[in-house]
């Protein structure tokens, strides 16, 4: 958007006229693809990412002046995070700005300056794995002694930038804080556990729930783990459970051959920053 600089009793021409209309309704657009550093002469305009990996808008001080804002939009599938350069930058928000997200930079003093995303930047970002079978497969051994990997092998649904399945294991490229949710069957098995572990880094995030499933009857039981991470880096994870008592074939969980896909583990993540 051109800024127009006007002194005191000047008379406004009908160009000049037109131009502050125009303003009204039209920004200039700077298209970024890589990560970028704003610059004085992005005062009043609208600065877009496109890039299918995470970037970054960085924000320094002796730029701009208290009152000057801008707009960020982000039209690529990596998320754009605004980040403090030399500057501050606060927001009762997210400064991680998702696909087709964006909002408006405003500037508190040369040094400072607040990040209001826009309302509309609502949509949730989630990913459901399961294991699924066909109708009448079990769910194979259940072997005790450690905690296991189990399957994942199909993707239910999933929106969440940088986050994919590979045999079994989930991988974040995306920085960001997350939520995730697990469930494990299992079927004459006495104790179970399930946990999520961050394989990337050798760390657990969550222990779950103890479940139990005795080893002379017919119920299958379930056990349930849930918990966050905050990651910077690409980071795999995997859904893990652990039994007391090996059980061969169906352990890890029992078919009930209804016509319809059997489904044993399940995974849900929620992309929350």
């Amino acid at each position: 958007m051109a800024i127009q600089t006007f002194t005191a009793a000047q008379v406004l021409t009908a160009a000049q006229m037109n131009a502050l209309q125009a303003n009204d309704y039209n920004q200039t657009v700077s298209a970024k693809v890589a990560s970028y550093t704003l610059v004085a002469a992005d005062k009043g305009t609208r600065i877009t990412m496109s890039n299918a990996a995470a970037t970054t808008i960085t924000v320094n001080t002796s730029l701009f002046t208290a009152g000057d804002s801008l707009r960020i939009q982000n039209i690529g599938a990596g998320v754009c995070t605004v980040t403090a350069g030399t500057a501050t930058v606060t927001s009762a928000g997210p400064l991680a700005i998702a696909q087709w997200g964006g909002g408006q930079l405003y500037f508190t003093s040369a040094s400072a300056a607040v990040y209001f995303p826009d309302a509309a930047n609502t949509s949730l970002s989630i990913a459901i794995f399961n294991e699924t079978q066909s109708s009448g497969t079990q769910g194979g051994t259940a072997t005790s002694g450690s905690y296991v990997k189990r399957i994942l092998n199909t993707t239910d649904t999933n929106n969440i930038s940088g986050c994919s399945l590979a045999t079994s294991v989930v991988t974040l490229a995306t920085s960001g804080t997350y939520y995730l949710q697990g469930i494990i069957p299992c079927w004459r098995t006495d104790g179970v556990k399930a946990r999520l572990q961050n394989t990337t880094a050798s760390t657990t995030i969550a222990l779950g729930t103890v479940g139990n499933s005795n080893t002379t009857d017919n119920s299958q039981n379930f056990a349930t783990v849930q918990g966050y991470i905050t990651t910077s880096v690409s980071t795999n994870i995997e859904l893990q459970g652990r039994v007391t008592t090996t059980a061969a074939g169906s352990g890890a969980g029992r078919a009930v051959t209804f016509g319809d896909n059997e489904i044993y583990a399940q995974l849900f993540i929620i992309k929350v920053a």
